[in-house]
């Protein structure tokens, strides 16, 4: 649900009262995550990589929206998604977003 702290005014990405992009982004790439869930062994996760997304349509306050995502394919450790939001009335924004499987503890030790 679409509430004032999801806004383009609120995220700092605009000036008016919908539904703003950054969050658009967040939830398809929350969408790859759940589609890969259970899916990637233990001590292993995914990490975004890029996110190529079109924001078409303005959801306003209030309305629900959904993102789905699909992974269209694997190139060696890049898991290439295809990803979709939508409202009650329609698409809000589709787009591509790539993640690629690391090993936690070893992609860790390089913030250190």
């Amino acid at each position: 649900m679409v509430g004032e702290h999801d806004t383009a005014i609120a995220l700092g990405s605009g000036d008016v009262p919908v539904l703003g992009t950054p969050r658009v982004i967040a939830l398809c790439e929350a969408a790859t995550l759940d589609a890969l869930r259970g899916r990637i062994a233990a001590g292993s996760t995914t990490v975004g990589l890029s996110v190529q997304i079109d924001h078409v349509r303005p959801t306003p306050v209030g309305e629900r929206v959904t993102a789905e995502a699909h992974l269209d394919r694997v190139e060696g450790r890049r898991l290439i998604f295809s990803v979709t939001a939508k409202d009650e009335r329609g698409l809000v924004a589709a787009g591509k977003v790539t993640r690629v499987m690391i090993e936690v503890e070893r992609f860790m030790e390089k913030t250190r």
